[in-house]
């Protein structure tokens, strides 16, 4: 006789219990505060979900949240809206819940590698603040069907402040980098700020 199967510790899902999930996004904002991550954290976990990508910031004293997560397979967005209404009541925050839909853990990995599509390049724009300047970066980024893929902004200084622009790109066309950086100086060179645009991740240079 074959031996028996080791038994799984109580309360973890075994391969054919995690093969689906719900997927949501989630955006939240409100006057920040402390206990706000905490608060929202705990009550997701509380439902079984699973935080994957987030960004979290303080823009002039509004905290915002944005964030993907996985729930368990056939949860409704209303339950998780409902999960939270205490903690938007409390902190006074507007939460809203958007389904991305039930996809296998498996097919959810090949689509997440092929929509990465061609190269990576991260561009870096500073220069004196004033109107127009993301509006003329992502037209020259559209133009060439490059998509963005993170962004980011800060204004810094006093008097005379200092415009700062992250983001992270990619090319439609894996032999379009040098394409982007002529048009890119270009439209750099009319908005009189720098802007530079390196191969790889912002957020590993």
């Amino acid at each position: 006789s074959r031996p028996a199967e080791p038994r799984r510790p109580a309360g973890r899902a075994g391969p054919a219990r995690a093969e689906r999930v719900a997927r949501y996004f989630l955006h939240t904002i409100g006057e920040d505060r402390p206990g706000i991550v905490a608060r929202l954290a705990r009550s997701l976990a509380d439902l079984g979900c699973n935080l994957e990508d987030s960004r979290m910031t303080l823009m002039r004293g509004q905290f915002a949240v944005m964030l993907v997560l996985d729930a368990p397979a056939g949860m409704p967005a209303s339950q998780i809206e409902s999960q939270l209404a205490g903690v938007a009541e409390d902190l006074d925050l507007v939460v809203a819940v958007r389904s991305l839909g039930d996809v296998g853990l498996e097919r959810r990995h090949e689509l997440a590698a092929g929509a990465q599509g061609g190269e990576t390049v991260a561009v870096s724009v500073h220069g004196a603040d004033h109107p127009g300047i993301v509006a003329r970066i992502a037209e020259e980024l559209a133009a060439l069907g490059a998509n963005v893929v993170d962004l980011a902004t800060h204004v810094v200084g006093g008097p005379s402040p200092t415009y700062v622009m992250v983001l992270d790109v990619v090319l439609a066309d894996a032999d379009g980098y040098g394409q982007l950086a002529e048009r890119l100086a270009a439209a750099a060179g009319e908005l009189g700020v720098r802007c530079v645009a390196t191969a790889g991740d912002a957020d590993l240079l």
